[in-house]
């Protein structure tokens, strides 16, 4: 499931056993033109566990060949970082591997943008 910056929800409505989120754009039928270099959005990878990733269109465009060694069919991530493994074990961008961990935030959230309801600086009620 993809989230929008603007909270637009895109998601494959055949797979939806319930009622999809409301207004939820059928990602089967929708074209990714809408999008523009630099835009982010929010993609929920396994929506039980909540798996969430912060995605940019790049602003630059590549050759897939000299990047990826062939031409995907559709879009695809081709740079990035993470836990869920890291293909290469680093445990934060930068990670070489040898360097003690940085210490963790007290808002680990607060730095991405507010995409989805628990991202962003958290609001006093």
């Amino acid at each position: 499931m993809f989230t929008l910056a603007d909270g637009k929800t895109v998601t494959a409505l055949r797979h939806w056993g319930g009622d999809p989120p409301d207004d939820a754009v059928d990602s089967d039928t929708t074209k990714l033109s809408r999008l523009q270099a630099g835009d982010q959005f929010a993609y929920t990878f396994d929506l039980g566990d909540e798996w969430t990733h912060l995605c940019t269109v790049d602003p630059e465009k590549i050759d897939p060949l000299d990047v990826l060694g062939m031409t995907p069919a559709q879009p695809l991530a081709y740079w990035g970082w993470g836990d869920l493994p890291d293909q290469y074990g680093r445990r934060w961008h930068g990670d070489d591997g040898e360097a003690a961990a940085p210490r963790r935030p007290s808002r680990p959230l607060a730095d991405l943008p507010a995409i989805l309801p628990w991202w962003g600086p958290q609001r006093r009620r």
